[in-house]
């Protein structure tokens, strides 16, 4: 029997100042965890406990279509050189040299080492499919460790990988994951959606996340409430409203517009008496590609240029991904943008850009940059959809203090790709149809949200750079066809926190609570109520629930004020009552009490927790 006054669980009644979200400051308040260091956790007794009926919930759900491996958490350069990734990753890994001088790093994913067994040993189809998982340790160099367990730079995963013969085998393997991942989160009480999402450094076809709204995340997702379309928003899209086109003066064609001191859209478009909708917004990166000619690394950068409406936002993530294998986008300095536009910011423009590259030069570029010798601020330029079949519009001019307008795409200016690359913004269309094509009347609505999950078709990526091989059924050479799947353990705990607290701590569902029941001895000095808490606590225990005996020397007040802080989701106090055979049995989520007789409590109990998870597999 766990009694709490042998215990060690430190709690606060204040968190410290530098706790900002809930999960956070309750994670410190309880004990659950102490920091070390920036980004790195201690996990304490009752935090190890939630920790553990965590992972007991995912192994169980994985066991079902996979098997489990365990990798090492230090590994050797060369499989990530082979995939690319050694330069790719950059500062996020950290790295280390054994005494040889050997270049190693700590795992922050596990890719590589996955697909490099499948090669070795997997010969043929028949072999396949395979899904192998393991729950580790990962690494991080996190640049901006915050939020407690949100963003750190070492964490607990459940990672896994599936090799299929072909696309049909990936699509299975990939639905498996799914409705496990559905049924963890649900066991685990979490309140989720499942998200269109960006495949980033993974790379590949198809990435879904599964996302908890909560005000401590930093990814914002967007959704619809009539049909339940949601995407992170470095993926989502939507229907735009129709915009009333400007009316076009003089001839019609572009014409300059004298506009002193007026760089920025909004006071272009109080002085024109437009919406910034009629404008054309420019936002100049740098972008850079890496690349490798034998053991020398290659890196080339050049200008990469945006223009959207002025009411829309460039999405980064989105147009580093329309880029043909770009690693990674900065803004152009000052100094670049002169040299590019030949003008000042503040009025740039896609009018009279000279020497934009083509779309057949952009396809292959990425292929060539070791051919590259000279500096090249030769531009791409990237329009957003939005701006495809506009006119009349007004744009900088490429010259201090003046803008032009009668602007036209594609009589005017020229570019080398559209492609969506904005932010969705909250208000506007649901770009889902019915099945009978017609478009979903609901409106976007835009959340902050943590991610828990993430689920990835790969696709050959790992599997071709490696040369990972079976033969088919015909005696032919195939590449493998892979998928990877992500669930952050301290992410399910600090998820459940967010969305189940209140000003006197927070509560967990007993799947993963470090107990499900607190029985509290209102006063430890009296024998009677000491020996009907301790029998009390056995009964209860008997009947496979995991029990906290308070049985310290405090007041009643301190002990029901630590009970309602550690996540425990009932509460027995046996107090005066007890004489006439009664308790009080607390539900922490509602603070409902109830008197409830000793004869019956422990079976109430029972009952509580067990249609906790009745709910749970029923949904």
């Amino acid at each position: 029997m766990h009694r709490w006054s042998k215990l060690f669980i430190p709690t606060l009644r204040e968190a410290p100042a530098d706790a900002e979200v809930a999960s956070h400051k309750f994670l410190l308040r309880s004990g659950y965890v102490r920091q070390l260091g920036a980004g790195i956790y201690n996990y304490l007794f009752l935090g190890q406990r939630s920790i553990n009926k965590i992972i007991a919930i995912v192994r169980e759900e994985m066991d079902q279509i996979a098997q489990e491996f365990y990798l090492p958490g230090i590994l050797p350069k060369e499989p990530w050189e082979e995939s690319g990734r050694w330069t790719a990753m950059g500062e996020n890994m950290f790295r280390l040299k054994d005494r040889k001088g050997a270049d190693l790093c700590l795992g922050m994913t596990h890719e590589e080492i996955m697909t490099a067994i499948a090669r070795n040993e997997l010969r043929s189809y028949k072999q396949l499919p395979q899904i192998w998982y393991q729950i580790q340790t990962k690494f991080r160099d996190e640049p901006r460790p915050k939020s407690g367990l949100l963003r750190v730079r070492q964490f607990t995963m459940k990672d896994s990988y599936s090799f299929d013969i072909d696309k049909a085998g990936l699509d299975k393997s990939f639905a498996l994951h799914d409705a496990v991942y559905r049924r963890i989160f649900t066991r685990c009480g979490l309140k989720f959606v499942a998200v269109e999402a960006d495949s980033g450094s993974m790379g590949g076809s198809q990435s879904q996340e599964f996302m908890v709204y909560t005000n401590a995340g930093e990814d914002l997702i967007a959704s619809c409430p009539v049909c339940g379309y949601a995407a992170n928003v470095e993926k989502a899209t939507s229907r735009l409203d129709a915009v009333t086109e400007l009316e076009a003066t003089g001839d019609g064609k572009p014409e300059e517009i004298h506009t002193p001191g007026m760089g920025a859209i909004a006071d272009i478009a109080a002085f024109l008496k437009m919406s910034p909708a009629n404008d054309i917004k420019c936002v100049a990166y740098m972008a850079t590609w890496r690349g490798k000619a034998g053991s020398v690394d290659l890196i080339h950068t050049k200008p990469v240029i945006a223009f959207l409406r002025g009411d829309h936002s460039v999405n980064e993530t989105k147009l580093l991904a329309s880029l043909s294998g770009a690693n990674d986008l900065r803004p152009m300095s000052e100094g670049e943008i002169v040299e590019v536009f030949k003008a000042p910011p503040g009025f740039l423009g896609p009018v009279g850009l000279q020497n934009v590259e083509d779309r057949t030069t952009f396809s292959s570029f990425s292929q060539k940059i070791g051919q590259i010798k000279e500096p090249d601020l030769k531009p791409f330029v990237i329009i957003d959809k939005a701006l495809e079949g506009r006119k009349n519009m007004v744009c900088g001019a490429n010259k201090l203090d003046y803008h032009l307008r009668n602007v036209t795409s594609g009589r005017d200016f020229t570019w080398t790709l559209a492609a969506d690359i904005r932010s969705v913004n909250e208000g506007e269309g649901c770009p889902q149809n019915d099945e009978k094509g017609n478009g979903c009347a609901g409106r976007l609505v835009v959340g902050k949200a943590v991610e828990i999950g993430h689920i990835f078709k790969l696709g050959y990526k790992y599997s071709e750079a490696m040369g990972a091989r079976v033969l088919d059924e015909n005696g032919k050479e195939v590449t493998p066809i892979m998928g990877s799947y992500g669930i952050g353990i301290e992410r399910i705990l600090t998820a459940s926190i967010e969305q189940s607290n209140d000003a006197n701590g927070f509560w967990l569902p007993a799947a993963i609570a470090p107990f499900a029941v607190v029985v509290t001895i209102t006063n430890a000095a009296d024998a009677t109520l000491r020996a009907t808490g301790e029998q009390l606590a056995s009964e209860l225990e008997a009947m496979g629930l995991d029990v906290l005996l308070d049985d310290r020397d405090e007041r009643a007040g301190v002990k029901f004020k630590d009970a309602d802080l550690v996540g425990i989701p009932y509460r027995v106090n046996v107090g005066k009552k007890a004489a006439a055979g009664q308790v009080e049995l607390v539900t922490r989520a509602t603070g409902a009490s109830v008197d409830v007789a000793l004869s019956d409590v422990a079976a109430q109990v029972k009952k509580r927790v067990e249609e906790e998870r009745l709910l749970a597999a029923s949904l």
